[in-house]
C-alpha cells in the first residue's frame, strides 16, 4: 500500500475566523492582551476549526504501541516486556493516559502496532501486527518499505475515524520501550547534531547507561547517514511503527482540518519528521508541554515554537498534551463567554 497521500497540502487556516476571533477578543471586558497565551490559543483554534467561537468537547486521543529492535543493545532500563504489558494496562484503564482521558471525557483509543509479547485481545485495542518489532537499526533499518507504509497508513486511518467521529482536537500518544532511542536518532539525523546533544535518561538510566545509548545512537547515525538526505528515508532507517503512526496521523489532521496538541519528545520527533514532510502542517500543531528529556529543547527550538507547560513530565501516552488540554478548553470558555464592553456596560479604554 502506497502513501501518495502524503503530498496532498495541508488545508489552509480560515483567516476569516481568525480575524473574527481576534476582532471579539479586542472587544471583550479586559485589557488587550490580558489574559496572554489564552487569548491567542483561542484565536488560532477559531482559525483552525473555522468557526469564531471554538469549542472543545469532542477530543480523540490515539495511543499507538510498539517494539523497538534497537532495545536488543540494552538502551532502555525497562524488559522490552513492558510494552505489552502497558497495552493491557491502557485496555485495563489503569495507565496515566487513561485516567487523564476518562477525566477529560475524552475519546481513548489504542492501536498495537506490533509488540514481541502479544497481549491478545482486549476490549478498546485495535490490532495491526505490522510486525513484532522493528529491526535493530544499529545493523539495519529499522523498516522495510512495506512496514513504513502500513504504519504511516495506520495514523491516517486513525484520523479519518476520528474526522467520522467530527473531532475537534486531535492527541497521539506513544507506548514502546526503546523509542527514545529511536526519537533521538531521528531528531539528530534530521538536525545535524550528534547524540550527546540529544540523549537523555528515557525510562530511567543512570549516566553509564546515557552514555552507553549515546554510543549506540552515533554507530547508528555513521551507519546510515548517506540517506539522510531525505526525511522519509531517514524515518524508515531510525524510527518505528508508533512514531511512523503519528507522523502520518499528524499529516493526516492537516489534509483534513483537525487541530493538534502535541504531547512531548516523542511527538515532537514525530513532529519534527513531519514537518519536513510536509511543512504546511505546521500551522495545525500546537505544542502542549516541554519534555524533561534533553533533545526535546532542540527540537523546539528548530520548529520555533514554544509549549504551554513545563512540568517536568517525560512519560509520553500523551499524558503531557492531556494535561494541558484543560487550559485550552478555559481559553475557549473565556473567549465565548465573557461580556464584551457594551453588553456589561463597562467604559472601554480612552483612545
Amino acid at each position: 500500500m502506497k502513501c501518495d497521500w502524503l503530498k496532498i497540502p495541508a488545508k489552509e487556516l480560515n483567516e476569516d475566523c481568525r480575524q473574527q476571533a481576534l476582532q471579539h477578543q479586542n472587544i471583550l471586558t479586559k485589557p488587550p492582551g490580558a489574559l496572554g497565551l489564552l487569548e491567542n490559543l483561542a484565536v488560532r483554534l477559531a482559525a483552525m476549526q473555522a468557526n469564531a467561537h471554538p469549542q472543545l468537547e469532542n477530543i480523540h486521543i490515539n495511543v499507538f504501541a510498539a517494539d523497538h529492535g534497537v532495545v536488543a543493545e540494552g538502551v532502555s532500563a525497562f524488559p522490552q516486556s513492558v510494552t505489552g504489558e502497558m497495552v493491557r494496562n491502557f485496555a485495563n484503564g489503569g495507565a496515566a493516559i487513561s485516567v487523564l482521558a476518562r477525566e477529560l471525557n475524552a475519546n481513548l483509543k489504542v492501536i498495537n502496532l506490533g509488540t514481541v509479547n502479544d497481549p491478545g485481545a482486549l476490549q478498546g485495542v485495535t490490532h495491526l501486527s505490522i510486525g513484532t518489532c522493528t529491526a535493530n537499526f544499529l545493523h539495519e533499518p529499522a523498516m522495510n518499505i512495506k512496514q513504513l507504509y502500513d504504519s504511516l497508513n495506520a495514523g491516517r486511518q486513525a484520523v479519518e475515524r476520528a474526522q467520522l467521529e467530527k473531532a475537534q482536537i486531535y492527541i497521539a500518544g506513544d507506548m514502546g520501550i526503546g523509542n527514545t532511542t529511536a526519537a533521538t536518532a531521528l531528531a539528530c539525523a534530521i538536525l545535524s547534531l550528534p547524540a550527546n546533544k540529544l540523549t537523555g535518561p528515557g525510562t530511567g538510566l543512570d549516566q553509564l547507561g546515557i552514555q552507553h545509548k549515546t554510543d549506540i545512537i552515533d554507530r547508528a547515525l555513521d551507519l546510515h547517514r548517506m540517506h539522510f538526505d531525505q526525511p522519509i528515508e531517514i524515518l524508515r532507517r531510525l524510527g518505528g511503527f508508533e512514531i511512523a503512526a503519528i507522523i502520518g496521523s499528524y499529516i493526516a489532521c492537516a489534509q483534513m482540518g483537525i487541530p493538534v496538541l502535541v504531547d512531548g519528545f516523542i511527538a515532537s520527533s514525530a513532529a519534527l519528521v513531519a514537518t519536513r514532510l510536509q511543512p504546511g502542517i505546521a500551522d495545525w500543531l500546537i505544542f502542549a508541554h516541554t519534555s524533561a528529556e534533553p533533545g526535546h529543547a532542540h527540537i523546539l527550538q528548530a520548529l520555533q515554537v514554544k509549549p504551554i507547560l513545563d512540568l517536568g513530565m517525560r512519560l509520553g501516552e500523551g499524558s503531557g498534551a492531556a494535561v494541558a488540554l484543560p487550559l485550552l478548553r478555559l481559553a475557549c470558555a473565556l473567549h465565548n463567554n465573557m461580556a464584551t464592553f457594551e453588553q456589561a456596560s463597562v467604559s472601554e479604554k480612552n483612545e
